[in-house]
């Protein structure tokens, strides 16, 4: 029985992308040898959408994103350690979104949902 999902960056900056992980967003970690660290992650969901094959992104694409329950709060605290945003919190219409950037050229979306888990 499947009981979790391993994600996966693919970075040219691995290092500093793991440090950042580990010390800005505050994920926990053990190192499975040469400093490479395998997160322990909180809960997790997955949804699968469907595509309008005249825009992007391609089907076969996967995307990654942070949720939390109070996006003000956990901006201002994310900002605190040092993160930086590539924008302010919009309304997506499914949850209030923005964008941490994080290093080797990745724009995470951290969102509050408007669902209930």
């Amino acid at each position: 029985m499947v009981r979790g999902v391993h994600t996966m960056f693919y970075c040219s900056e691995a290092e500093e992308l793991r440090a950042w992980l580990r010390d800005k967003i505050g994920f926990s970690g053990v190192d499975v040898g040469d400093g490479w660290l395998i997160f322990d992650l909180p809960e997790a969901d997955m949804g699968v959408h469907p595509l309008d094959h005249q825009e992007p992104p391609p089907s076969g694409t996967a995307d990654i994103s942070f949720y939390c329950d109070d996006i003000v709060a956990t901006v201002a605290e994310l900002k605190g350690r040092g993160v930086e945003f590539s924008g302010d919190v919009n309304d997506a219409g499914f949850g209030l979104v923005t964008y941490l950037s994080a290093p080797g050229g990745f724009e995470i979306m951290l969102y509050q949902p408007k669902y209930t888990k």
